[in-house]
């Protein structure tokens, strides 16, 4: 038998087909714990990653399999003769379970896994003590992480810790005395190690410095600012590498950046300052600017702050330095005009990141330029429209906004050119070339239409395109929604739509409503919509028209005030702003948007509020209501959005800019 195959004596006489984890019945679960012990490496390690995935996933409950599986899983990360990268994976998972158990609710934790756990604690503190430095870090992770009291696991970690020399695992022993020092009850054990810690603070060691703090801050919350100093040194030393060897951290320099800006509540900006201070270390400059941004994704006030050390970083010799402080400059659009200068002098640096969309720092001038509404970004945006490829995004993408985290990425090229109105006599020509030219791209000719759209009677010198797009049955709904937008001046588009409307084909309500946007006849738009609204699926762009039609569509009016009551929020918005714009009626319309936008007033923010507020300041005076609750959102620090990346910061400023055009009105 193979060696590491012994500890798993006993694996058949579980009925593991009884048993489920995440994607089911247990019943492979045998045949993946012998593969992680057999002697093909590459075969143990992908099914230990198997066994990962399915006991564990993304967490969330410990499934019923897993109080079953721990005690082999332990058997195997025990085994010498198990592939390290097996062990490794299967501690991952061991300390994985041990910290979900503590979170869950007691519903989604399996009967079992306590006393399994209880029952396998004896190995786990006896990996401290394996020959393998990574077992003996993982193991340090999985007491810190557990739920047991400090004063049982405490003696070994700290006996582990007067016999260590390896410097990973030194670091990963100090933070699991941290945590298990706070687990009560935690007797003498818990008394000692926090003595240790503490005096850890002055170690001659700059990243045993740092752990310590790591370990004492939750339980001393201004421990951080009154160690910042020796933070910084440590974070920006050259040793910090010694923490992508650990298993809590498991990262280099913008990982341990990262983590350790975590400490810091608030808009709190010295320690990311710090990290700005010059270094010649490439990664350390480009790992500041993460920093910096991640602070200003969530609050507004650093920015004074920061902006002069980020416009500073747009001369550094590492391209990817100056590609993070031009995309942050960007994220802060027209607060960032003092340095337009600096950023228009890189529109010649084609230099490019190492990324997979080689994006480069002459985009990230151009976004920047944009955002700040600079002409010198328009030849720029002319030759990217025909360019065959560029670090623009392919499509619109939407980040998570993650705490501390900022996505360094740019737009799709609609999205720059969306706000551009005020250019848009020098950019309609090469849009319309391309109009032609991207007749069989149905995704980039919709984009296309949607910003002729946007920017509406600016857009006219398109019409002629425009309406060659009409006759195509592929294209003639993008370009009616681009027709419908810039107005009269497609009046040339009239015959062509009021035949869709009429021809009963998909999308006849478009052409409908299209068609009178150009200055056609109503009728048909309103028996279109009319028809659509009434029946059970309701979508919101018919709404939106319906509400187009202002009084005209007055008849619908008992439909709108059902639809203003639905359950879909989207609906509710829309719905009370057609019939506010049908009626007048504002008994209804107004209780409704205000309900949609009183979050804002405790910080959240949906994406159903920002058109929500548009037709509380179209409403005017009579939305006082609003306006009384949301009066102090201008003075709120924390950004005002639910998506991370650049669209964070221009969510941020459209719902300001709503909010303050609806307390002007109201006053």
């Amino acid at each position: 038998m193979w060696v590491g195959l012994v500890g798993l004596v006993g694996l058949d006489a579980v009925d593991w087909a009884s048993l489920r984890h995440n994607y089911g019945s247990a019943e492979e679960l045998p045949g993946l714990l012998r593969r992680s012990a057999g002697p093909d490496p590459q075969d143990a390690e992908e099914a230990a990653a198997d066994l990962l995935n399915n006991l564990y996933h993304q967490g969330g409950w410990i499934c019923p399999a897993a109080p079953a599986a721990l005690p082999f899983l332990l058997h195997l990360a025990a085994g010498p003769s198990v592939p390290v990268p097996s062990r490794r994976m299967v501690l991952e998972l061991v300390w994985r379970l041990a910290a979900e158990a503590g979170r869950v609710a007691e519903r989604f934790l399996a009967p079992d896994w306590q006393p399994a756990w209880e029952r396998t604690l004896p190995q786990v503190l006896a990996l401290l003590a394996d020959p393998e430095p990574e077992i003996r870090r993982d193991a340090a992770r999985a007491l810190g992480a557990c739920g047991t009291p400090g004063e049982r696991v405490l003696p070994a970690l700290l006996r582990c810790w007067r016999a260590e020399t390896d410097p990973a695992t030194r670091l990963d022993l100090v933070l699991a005395l941290g945590d298990a020092a706070g687990r009560e009850p935690g007797g003498a054990p818990a008394v000692e190690a926090r003595a240790l810690l503490r005096g850890l603070l002055h170690s001659a060691q700059a990243q045993t410095r740092l752990a310590a703090v790591h370990a004492l801050a939750p339980t001393d919350p201004g421990l951080p600012v009154r160690h910042l100093d020796q933070l910084l040194t440590a974070v920006r030393a050259p040793d910090v590498e010694v923490w992508r060897a650990t298993s809590a951290v498991e990262a280099g320099i913008l990982g341990v950046q990262h983590w350790t800006a975590a400490l810091f509540t608030g808009p709190f900006t010295a320690f990311t300052l710090g990290l700005l201070d010059d270094h010649p270390d490439a990664e350390q400059r480009a790992g500041a600017l993460a920093r910096a941004g991640g602070l200003l994704a969530r609050w507004r006030s650093p920015g004074a702050a920061l902006l002069p050390r980020l416009a500073a970083r747009l001369d550094d010799p590492a391209p990817e330095v100056r590609f993070r402080a031009a995309e942050l400059l960007a994220c802060l659009g027209p607060a960032a005009a003092a340095h337009a200068d600096r950023v228009a002098a890189l529109l010649g640096d084609d230099s490019a990141r190492a990324t997979r969309g080689r994006e480069t720092v002459a985009e990230a001038a151009v976004w920047a330029l944009a955002r700040m509404n600079d002409p010198r970004c328009l030849p720029e945006l002319v030759e990217l429209l025909a360019a065959p490829r560029s670090g623009f995004a392919s499509a619109s993408a939407h980040y998570p906004a993650t705490a501390g985290l900022h996505h360094c990425v740019l737009p799709a090229l609609d999205e720059v050119l969306g706000p551009l109105a005020d250019h848009a006599g020098l950019l309609l020509p090469a849009i319309a070339e391309q109009l032609d030219v991207t007749r069989t791209d149905a995704r980039t000719l919709y984009r296309l239409c949607q910003v002729l759209a946007e920017w509406g009677p600016a857009a006219a010198a398109a019409v002629p395109q425009l309406l060659g797009l009409l006759a195509d049955d592929r294209t003639w709904a993008a370009a009616a929604e681009a027709l419908a937008g810039i107005g009269p001046a497609g009046i040339g588009a009239h015959d062509l739509l009021a035949a869709r409307s009429h021809d009963g084909g998909p999308q006849a309500e478009l052409a409908a409503w299209a068609c009178w946007k150009v200055g056609g006849d109503p009728g048909p738009a309103l028996e279109a919509l009319g028809g659509a609204v009434a029946g059970e699926s309701v979508r919101h762009p018919e709404l939106r028209m319906l509400a187009d039609l202002g009084p005209l569509a007055a008849r619908h009016a008992d439909r709108l005030r059902t639809l203003a009551a639905d359950p879909d929020a989207w609906t509710r918005v829309q719905a009370a702003h057609a019939l506010w714009a049908a009626t007048g009626d504002t008994a209804v319309a107004v209780p409704v948007l205000t309900t949609a936008v009183e979050g804002l007033a405790d910080g959240t923010y949906l994406p159903v509020m920002l058109p929500a507020l548009r037709h509380l300041v179209r409403i005017g005076s009579p939305a006082g209501p609003a306006a009384r609750l949301l009066r102090e959102v201008p003075t709120r620090d924390e950004r005002l959005h639910c998506n991370g990346g650049w669209r964070g910061f221009t969510e941020d400023e459209a719902v300001r800019a709503a909010v303050g055009e609806l307390l002007a009105l109201v006053g």
